[in-house]
């Protein structure tokens, strides 16, 4: 049988990489977004997931065999991201429903599952790190934990298998995105070096000391790719990190050492990144013009605001891949080589100068 996989979310960060390995690996790839990308082999689905109607009719004809869903719409309340978000994955579930197709879903949060919302971000009673599958959900609303129960029902009522993956924060490039640190620190980089200004680390100091991980984009791809195609991860949860923990007072010599300008010594005085870039659209659009890049609006770019919530932790956060591990997933992915090969991306492609 050939594989058709449906990538909801195909413009973001995860799903963009998702579509691209797939592509790579010979899939049949539909790639579902409010505004999706035109790209040669793959068909490109323009739908609304809250829109149960128009999603329908979107989908009619397309018979996926997996699933792979990395889609979100943050809202001003928890309460709200349950009922929107876990009504998005409902309503694509409910439509592909009737073509009885569908063999895999795989579903992308992330580890506030661990960490709790941002409502009670790094709050209250947490698991103790490494965080591990088997320490469960927290006491708390939370809406990744409403969009896997709707994949749990509809796997119920459908017979399909699925699997749960939950990176850190996802280094790729996406443009628009809601949570995109890599490019956030690319174009602060990249404006400190245009102007002079020191580039400073934005958290506290228990992120500057503490150890942490990230996730690759294109490691998190195959890491959906393996959950979707082996028997071994079937009906299963996940963690999935590069595998190596570093400290960002290492990290952040590295990445200002890639842009050729000198990192600031941090004092452990807490300046919040969206502080820093409130001013910085006219100075980017100045930047854009005078190099000719391809993107002037530094909101489509940055999102400081996210970059500022991991850097202001005051816990340390490390992942355990254990449970991957012995499945069979042993792939890695150095961190720092993530945050070069990003940046190397998005200056070939006049995104930064």
């Amino acid at each position: 049988m050939t594989n058709h996989a449906l990538v909801v979310g195909a413009t973001g960060i995860a799903g963009a990489a998702t579509v691209d390995l797939l592509v790579a690996k010979g899939w049949k790839v539909s790639a579902l977004a409010r505004k999706p990308q035109a790209r040669a082999g793959v068909n490109a689905v323009a739908a609304d997931l809250l829109d149960p109607a128009s999603l329908s009719t979107a989908l009619a004809g397309i018979t996926p065999t997996h699933v792979f869903f990395s889609s979100w719409l943050r809202q001003p309340t928890e309460a709200e991201n349950i009922r929107v978000n876990a009504a998005m994955v409902r309503n694509l579930l409910d439509a592909l429903q009737p073509h009885k197709s569908v063999r895999h879903v795989a579903l992308v949060t992330g580890l506030k599952h661990y960490l709790g919302p941002f409502e009670a971000y790094g709050k209250g009673s947490l698991p103790q790190t490494p965080f591990r599958e088997e320490q469960g959900r927290l006491d708390i609303d939370n809406f990744y934990y409403a969009q896997e129960d709707e994949v749990f029902a509809a796997a119920k009522r459908d017979g399909f298998d699925w699997s749960i993956h939950r990176p850190h924060t996802i280094i790729g490039k996406a443009i628009g995105n809601a949570m995109n640190m890599g490019t956030t620190l690319a174009v602060y980089a990249s404006i400190c070096k245009e102007t002079g200004r020191p580039f400073r680390f934005p958290g506290v100091n228990a992120q500057w000391n503490s150890l942490t991980d990230m996730t690759s984009a294109d490691l998190l791809a195959r890491h959906l790719f393996w959950a979707a195609t082996a028997a071994e991860a079937a009906n299963e949860d996940f963690n999935i990190v590069n595998g190596d923990v570093f400290r960002w007072k290492w990290m952040w010599k590295r990445i200002a050492d890639w842009f050729g300008i000198d990192a600031a010594e941090f004092d452990g005085s807490v300046t919040p990144l969206e502080g820093i870039m409130a001013d910085d659209a006219p100075v980017w659009k100045d930047i854009a013009e005078r190099h000719g890049l391809v993107e002037h609006d530094l909101t489509r770019l940055a999102s400081p605001w996210h970059t500022d919530a991991d850097l202001g932790r005051p816990i340390e956060v490390v992942t355990d891949m254990s449970k991957s591990r012995r499945r069979g997933f042993l792939e890695y992915q150095p961190t720092d080589d993530a945050f070069y090969d990003l940046f190397a991306k998005l200056r070939r492609e006049r995104f930064i100068p």
